[in-house]
Order: structure tokens, then sequence, then C-alpha cells
């Protein structure tokens, strides 16, 4: 045998596989919209959707907020008009330049 085969690991032990890291299996994200059982985003609630947003001003991705799809989408649609109305901004100061 070499060092290649992995047939004999088991892998639900929660020891191996993709989500299990240093500190034991990740919890799986929730999307906090669908927990509050929230319909439509609302895009006047500017310090909500900083949340979602980096500090250059871009929008986080689903990995990293745990927001579902169909959230997802109408938080975009609500960052772009909140963008639009001068509530949130297109960039960050630095990256905005003299």
């Amino acid at each position: 045998m070499s060092n290649y085969d992995r047939g004999d690991r088991d892998m639900d032990d929660g020891g191996g596989g993709r989500s299990a890291g240093r500190f034991g299996p990740r919890r799986p994200k929730i999307c906090n919209f669908c927990a509050e059982k929230v319909k439509h985003v609302d895009y006047k609630d500017a310090d909500m959707l900083r949340r979602y947003l980096t500090e250059r001003g871009k929008i986080r991705p689903r990995r990293q907020t745990g927001t579902c799809a169909k959230h997802q989408r109408s938080l975009r649609e609500a960052v772009i008009r909140a963008r639009h109305l001068a509530l949130l901004p297109f960039t960050a100061e630095q990256v905005r330049g003299d």
C-alpha cells in the first residue's frame, strides 16, 4: 500500500472531510433573513446593509455571510438602490483617492 491510498480512513468521524477543521466540524451557516422571516430586504436600512459590505464597499459573498440565494439577490438590489440614493458609498474613502 502506498501513502496515497486513503480508502482505510473513516471520513464520518468528524476529523476528516472539507467541513471539519482544526476546531471540529463547522456549523452550517443560517440565513439571517430566513431566520427573522424577512420577505423583502429594505434598502433604507443602511446600518443593516453595511454588515453585508466589505471595508472597501463590495458586497460580501454568500459563503461569508450565510445568506440564501433568494435573499442574496434581494440584498444585492437593496445595496444598489441604497448606493443610488447615496445612503451607502460606492467605494471606501481610501480607495477614492485625492
